[in-house]
C-alpha cells in the first residue's frame, strides 16, 4: 500500500471530485486534445455553412468531459484500493461514454472536414481503406464484442486475471484502455451512423443489447450474494477509508446491475424507436410509389385471380349445359 493510498479519507462526494494525485493525466490531456480538434472540426462545417448537429457536439464532448473527470479526478485514487470503485471506472468507460462518442459522428466529422486534396487526399485514403479491410470486419463482428466482454467482466473477476495485471506498472492505465477500446468496439456497429466495416440488422442490434443486459444482471447479481472476495488485490484498503472489503465487493455488484444496466436498456430503447421510424418511413415510402407507379405486385395478384376467374368462368358454363341437357333427355316423351 503507497502513502498515498494510505492518507485517502474516507469516500464521500467531495473526495470524488477532487484533482487526481495519483494520475498520470495521459488519458486526460489525450481525450481533451480529441475533443479540441473535434469542436474544431464543428467550427469549420459551420463557417462553411455546412449543417451539423449541434447535439452531436454536445454527445461527443460530454464523452470526452466524462472520460476527463473519470481518469482525471480523485476517483483514479480511489479504483486503486476500492472495487466498487474500480467497478464504476469500467462500466462508464464501457457502457456511459461510447454511446456519447459514437452518437458524436466523429468519424463522417473527418471525411467531410479533412481537405480533399494533398495530405488530407492521403488521409481519407487509408481511412477507408482500414475501414473495409477484414480486419475491421472481424474486429467489429458481433461474436468478437461479446467475447471480449465476456472476458473483461466473468474472465477479469472469477479467471484470477484481475490480481496479477493491476499488480503491473500500468496495468490500471492498460485496463482502462481496454474497457473503453472494448465498449467502442461493441457500440460502433449498433449505433453508429458513420461509415463502418459491418452493418447490423436492427434485429441483431437488439439481440445483441439484449444478451448484454442479462450478462451484466447475471454477473452483479454473483458479487452481490458471494461470500468470498474475488480479487485479493482489493482485500486489504486503507484503514483511513473505514470500508468493508466484502461489503465493497456487494456495492461494486449492485454498480453493475444497475449502472451498468442503464445505458445499455437506453441504447435498446434508442434502436427500437429508429427501427419504427424506419420501418414507418419506408412503408410511407412505398405507399406514396403506389400512388404514383402503381403497386406491381398488387396488380401481378390481381392479374393471377383475374386468369382464375377466367378460367373457372368457362368450366361452370360447361357444367351448367351438360344439367340442362340431361334434364331435357330424362323427360317422357310427350303423347
Amino acid at each position: 500500500m503507497t502513502g498515498l493510498a494510505a492518507a485517502l479519507p474516507p469516500p464521500s462526494l467531495d473526495a470524488f471530485w477532487s484533482l487526481s494525485s495519483n494520475a498520470t493525466f495521459a488519458v486526460p490531456v489525450v481525450v481533451s486534445a480529441l475533443a479540441l480538434l473535434y469542436l474544431i472540426g464543428a467550427l469549420t462545417q459551420w463557417a462553411r455553412r455546412r449543417a451539423w448537429s449541434v447535439l452531436r457536439v454536445i454527445s461527443f464532448i460530454a464523452g470526452c468531459a466524462v472520460v476527463v473527470v473519470t481518469t482525471g479526478s480523485a476517483l483514479e485514487d480511489y479504483s486503486q484500493v476500492m472495487l466498487s470503485v474500480f467497478m464504476f471506472e469500467q462500466l462508464t468507460l464501457m457502457m456511459l461514454v461510447p454511446p456519447l462518442l459514437v452518437l458524436g459522428s466523429p468519424g463522417r466529422l473527418l471525411l467531410r472536414s479533412v481537405p480533399h486534396r494533398g495530405l488530407g487526399r492521403l488521409v481519407l485514403i487509408a481511412s477507408l481503406s482500414l475501414l473495409r479491410s477484414r480486419p475491421a470486419r472481424l474486429l467489429f463482428h458481433p461474436a468478437l464484442s461479446v467475447a471480449v466482454f465476456l472476458l473483461l467482466f466473468y474472465g477479469l473477476y472469477l479467471g484470477e486475471l484481475l490480481d496479477p495485471i493491476l499488480s503491473m506498472p500500468g496495468g490500471h492505465l492498460a485496463l482502462e484502455l481496454a474497457f473503453l477500446g472494448a465498449g467502442l468496439v461493441f457500440t460502433i456497429p449498433i449505433l453508429s451512423d458513420d461509415p463502418s466495416p459491418i452493418r447490423l440488422s436492427y434485429p441483431a442490434r437488439a439481440l445483441d443489447l439484449a444478451a448484454e443486459v442479462a450478462l451484466h444482471a447475471f454477473f452483479g447479481v454473483f458479487l452481490m450474494v458471494s461470500p468470498t472476495l474475488v480479487s485479493d488485490y482489493f482485500a486489504t484498503p486503507p484503514d483511513s477509508l473505514a470500508i468493508d472489503p466484502l461489503v465493497d465487493q456487494g456495492v461494486a455488484g449492485g454498480l453493475a446491475w444497475s449502472y451498468g444496466e442503464g445505458p445499455t436498456v437506453l441504447m435498446l430503447l434508442y434502436i427500437l424507436h429508429r427501427w419504427f421510424t424506419d420501418d414507418t418511413r419506408r412503408a410511407q415510402a412505398a405507399d406514396a410509389r403506389a400512388d404514383r407507379d402503381g403497386d406491381t405486385d398488387l396488380d401481378a395478384y390481381n392479374e393471377y385471380l383475374a386468369r382464375l376467374r377466367g378460367t373457372a368462368a368457362p368450366d361452370a358454363s360447361s357444367t351448367e349445359r351438360a344439367a340442362a341437357a340431361g334434364e331435357r333427355g330424362a323427360d317422357p316423351p310427350s303423347g
